[in-house]
């Protein structure tokens, strides 16, 4: 069992931690085997594609790491940007219709080689040079640990107010670098606990291969990332965020794609964790009222106003549009079922 360093003094904490990256440096010699393999589905995801591919060909680690890509039937030319002259990165192809977003990042598991399995969107593109390295350090440090996932700022087109969005919810999560079930009586009464355990998001994560043999990826079509981490927390394992690992990866959605978005991200959590996003028409009005207050008062503050009009007058509508796709997918009814293909973004994107 590895210490808790963070009850150490800090030069033991140095030690502890260059001790730990030399037996993963001999085991690794030993293997001859990279320390991470960075899984990368995708699937027509130019342009953000081509830099999230420089960003990780330039990530400094020592210890090594290979790329595997699993492209399911990309048309615009995304196969094109992955490096022939560099042996680390390796082309999976797949069927457009076996992709599943569980069943795929079990694919790209069972091909890694490393002791650790990295995921990326193929539009979450590393910050900074130090995005490995920041993401697998929990990893190192804790042998209990069994993944982690790091932080999400937005793209630098994005509106002021999705760049905040992002910003206030990781914030909100850096009290929580590490978590697991001390107290399982207060963990299943408390809603809020659970869903803080369980949120995990595979635009930027990592876990321990030897944790996935025994509990893989679930295959569904949404949320397979926050099931998983349900799974491993509630088997025992910790779960960990990374704040200095740090991924561009945000989305300025339509009216429509909003709606979509929000009925598979509601519809998943009813489903598969019993959470009610919207429960109800008057709860939808109330989270409207109060989420476009809260905008305009940024905005007037922020004089964003003034800065991005079009953003501000734009701000009502999406808080609308969420929480109908909030509603809608969290009271399914037969006339909602009717129309779950056109519903779900997630669905029509994988059609394609």
């Amino acid at each position: 069992m590895v210490p808790d360093v963070d009850k150490l003094p800090p030069n033991y904490q140095r030690v502890a931690d260059a001790a730990r990256r030399l037996d993963a440096a001999v085991h690794l010699r030993q293997r001859r085997t990279p320390l991470v393999s960075v899984v990368i589905p995708v699937k027509n995801g130019m342009p953000h594609f081509r830099r999230v591919i420089d960003a990780v060909s330039r990530q400094d680690l020592e210890e090594g790491f290979e790329v595997i890509v699993i492209d399911s039937g990309s048309t615009d030319g995304s196969k094109d940007v992955i490096p022939t002259d560099d042996p680390r990165f390796r082309l999976i192809e797949i069927a457009s219709s076996s992709f599943g977003h569980g069943r795929t990042r079990n694919l790209g598991a069972r091909e890694a080689t490393g002791l650790f399995c990295a995921f990326l969107t193929h539009d979450a593109e590393p910050a900074n040079p130090f995005w490995l390295r920041e993401l697998i350090n929990p990893l190192l440090q804790d042998d209990q640990v069994a993944g982690v996932f790091g932080r999400h700022v937005a793209y630098e087109e994005a509106t002021p107010f999705t760049a905040w969005e992002l910003d206030t919810h990781f914030a909100g999560l850096k009290q929580w670098p590490k978590v697991w079930i001390s107290d399982a009586r207060e963990y299943s009464r408390n809603e809020r606990l659970r869903q803080v355990f369980h949120y995990y998001s595979d635009n930027s994560s990592c876990l321990r291969k030897s944790v996935w043999e025994q509990y893989p990826y679930p295959d569904v079509e949404f949320a397979e990332d926050q099931l998983w981490a349900k799974q491993i927390v509630e088997a025992g394992f910790r779960k960990a965020f990374a704040w200095d690992s740090v991924v561009r990866h945000s989305h300025d959605y339509s009216f429509w794609e909003r709606i979509q978005r929000s009925y598979d991200e509601a519809q998943a959590f009813k489903r598969l964790f019993g959470y009610s996003l919207c429960p109800s028409r008057t709860n939808l009005f109330r989270q409207v009222t109060r989420t476009t207050t809260r905008d305009l008062r940024l905005a007037l503050k922020r004089r964003w106003i003034l800065t991005h009009p079009v953003a501000t007058l734009k701000r009502p509508f999406d808080n609308l549009a969420r929480q109908i796709g909030y509603y809608l997918g969290a009271n399914q009814s037969p006339v909602v079922q009717r129309y779950d293909h056109v519903l779900s973004r997630d669905r029509q994107l994988h059609a394609q």
